[in-house]
């Protein structure tokens, strides 16, 4: 019976040394996906609208590189448009961002929305330099008509 017993211990002790090579290759292979591209600079869209703020983290030629809305950071209703909403958005894309090695940012502001400031102050919080700040927000030139007025 002992002999039984000396034999399925070492079958167990091989099978957990055959193993034990392919976790720490499968835990490289993570580290080696993790360690991708480095941007050192780019382009934030933020589109603050009356009902949600949205972040926009792009490198130069305009690929997302990170992004975060009001939604997705646990706001609902009313609150996706608030300030805080915003900068809470644009620091949780910001660190996304940093993930990647971005350092220098260009901040683009589209839209009337009440967190248009706050986020520029988001992404300054966590270590970011603005360079500069634009609105981008577009005008019509007497194009199309608007709606007709809301009424109290």
């Amino acid at each position: 019976m002992s002999d039984e017993i000396k034999e399925t211990a070492a079958a167990t002790q091989a099978a957990a040394e055959a193993e034990a090579p392919a976790a720490e290759a499968a835990a490289v292979d993570n580290k080696r996906k993790k360690t991708g591209r480095y941007i050192p600079n780019g382009i934030a869209f933020i589109h603050a609208t009356f009902n949600n703020t949205k972040v926009a983290f792009t490198d130069l030629h305009g690929n997302v590189i990170a992004w975060s809305s009001s939604g997705k950071n646990g706001f609902k209703g009313s609150r996706k448009s608030t300030a805080y909403a915003a900068q809470v958005v644009a620091a949780d894309a910001a660190k996304k961002a940093q993930a990647f090695g971005m350092k220098d940012v260009e901040v683009r502001i589209k839209g009337p929305g009440a967190g248009r400031e706050s986020a520029v102050r988001g992404i300054a919080s966590t270590g970011m330099e603005v360079s500069c700040i634009k609105d981008i927000t577009p005008v019509p030139h007497n194009g199309c008509r608007p709606p007709k007025r809301r009424r109290n």
